[in-house]
């Protein structure tokens, strides 16, 4: 830890969203984000002593500033290390697949939505420039279209939470089975398959988590999330160096037919603009915004790049969703990545759920006791888990449900919504060739959204579908026997 502060700088405090502390990545460190705003917010309406290491007095001069905060100090460079670490998640076990299913051409797709987001998220700053005392991607909303901007940013902010925790967690269940080949687990009184039945102790392990109350306990979750994002890119790379695997599969020109449903899991891989405002305010000069987003989208594209044309050359047709499940089984850095993808989902449960159960609990009346408050807030949760893994053993389809989460969700977050935010709070000042681009953007997006959606949620149903046959012709066949 003191090697890591002295890397990175200390942070003065927990409680504030914009300390000076490397992110992790993906929708866990969203989470993360917005759990120390509403845990900061929930002290300062309950008029309670902040219980994330930061005093009420400074909590209040927090939300209360109309100028940007003093202690926000991060650098270029660190902001650069957050943006990009953030960036760097679920996403990129599956852009080998959607290069090899989409044709090398499809990257120019993966690039243009970098770019895509990369002016998306520098509008975010513009807003943010317009409103100093906003803190959140809910603010902008706010700001934009009053209480309906604000509700509706909210939901697809926490349903792009729980459509990744359902992908997670099918990621969980595809993995564990070729981390655990040898174990043989049966239950009697429980006809499930192995896979199933390890996925089913695996969240169980978990689920405690779900009912801590410390925020540190819950923070402290969060680390290792960029080191396991690049073990996962390292280990393939060794794979090519190292593993015996030749590059030298030829990957397809160009398969338009695929476009739709592979564009869901591209926008997804540049998910992360619902935090990006606590980035803007956590840096000592937030003009550089812009700066920060450019070098960490160019970083990002960069990887995600690379690692899709070395996984398709090295892996070509049989390329799996997820990159590590192709990896050959016998060499040491595949049983490092599965590991590492193993791991990660079982992390994140408790820090996901934070906002939301902060929120549940600041809802429930006064008279409640914090026992009680506990209580109910550990149940729904636990409930909200078990709904979770049901979901993903009913669909266990990676590909198909994050290709729909990004195009249902994703798109609206990173592309639609910025423009749409940034056309109303700045509509003033707004030339007409940047009128065009942002209504050509918002177009696009939606186009964009609704074919991947529908393409996306066509394949889901269908594979859904034929499971269900192979299913009754077993029984069928069974029987017969």
């Amino acid at each position: 830890m003191n090697m890591w502060n002295k890397l990175f700088g200390k942070s003065k405090s927990n409680c504030l969203p914009h300390q000076n502390q490397v992110i992790g990545s993906d929708a866990m460190q969203r989470a993360k984000l917005a759990l120390q705003q509403l845990s900061c917010n929930v002290c300062l309406e309950e008029n309670k002593v902040c219980k994330c290491d930061q005093s009420f007095e400074s909590c209040k001069r927090v939300a209360g500033a109309d100028e940007h905060h003093a202690e926000a100090n991060n650098s270029v460079t660190h902001s650069v290390i957050n943006m990009t670490g953030m960036l760097i998640g679920l996403g990129q076990l599956s852009t080998p697949y959607a290069l090899e299913t989409g044709g090398w051409s499809s990257a120019f797709l993966l690039i243009g939505l970098g770019i895509i987001c990369a002016y998306c998220s520098h509008l975010l700053g513009k807003c943010l420039d317009k409103h100093p005392k906003s803190r959140t991607y809910t603010d902008i909303g706010h700001n934009a279209f009053g209480s309906k901007g604000k509700i509706l940013a909210a939901s697809f902010i926490y349903m792009e939470i729980f459509m990744a925790l359902v992908s997670y967690t099918i990621s969980l269940h595809d993995n564990l089975a070729t981390v655990f080949p040898g174990i043989q687990l049966k239950v009697s009184w429980a006809k499930l398959p192995k896979s199933q039945l390890l996925t089913f102790i695996a969240v169980l392990v978990a689920l405690p988590s779900l009912w801590l109350r410390d925020l540190s306990s819950i923070s402290f979750l969060s680390f290792g999330g960029v080191l396991m994002s690049l073990v996962i890119f390292i280990s393939v790379a060794c794979t090519a160096i190292f593993g015996g695997v030749k590059l030298n599969h030829t990957i397809p020109a160009l398969q338009i037919h695929n476009i739709p449903a592979i564009s869901g899991l591209y926008i997804f891989s540049f998910a992360g603009h619902i935090v990006f405002p606590n980035l803007y305010k956590a840096m000592k000069d937030p003009s550089k915004f812009t700066k920060v987003s450019l070098i960490s989208f160019t970083l990002v594209t960069i990887l995600y790049t690379s690692l899709a044309f070395m996984g398709a050359k090295l892996f070509g047709p049989q390329v799996n969703p997820q990159i590590t499940l192709s990896m050959p089984p016998h060499l040491i850095v595949t049983k490092i990545a599965l590991w590492a993808t193993v791991l990660t989902p079982m992390t994140k449960y408790a820090l996901e759920f934070a906002p939301m159960a902060i929120q549940l609990e600041h809802n429930l009346p006064q008279s409640f006791s914090s026992r009680t408050k506990l209580l109910i807030r550990g149940s729904v949760g636990s409930v909200l888990l078990l709904l979770i893994l049901v979901l993903a053993l009913s669909v266990p389809y990676f590909e198909y449900v994050l290709s729909l989460t990004g195009s249902l969700v994703s798109t609206g977050i990173c592309v639609i919504f910025p423009c749409a935010f940034y056309l109303k709070i700045c509509w003033g000042q707004i030339s007409r060739p940047l009128l065009v681009l942002n209504l050509t953007l918002i177009a696009f997006g939606t186009l964009l959204g609704i074919v991947g959606t529908i393409s996306s949620s066509k394949l889901l149903l269908k594979n859904l579908s034929r499971a269900h046959s192979l299913k009754n012709m077993n029984q069928v066949s069974h029987t017969c026997q």
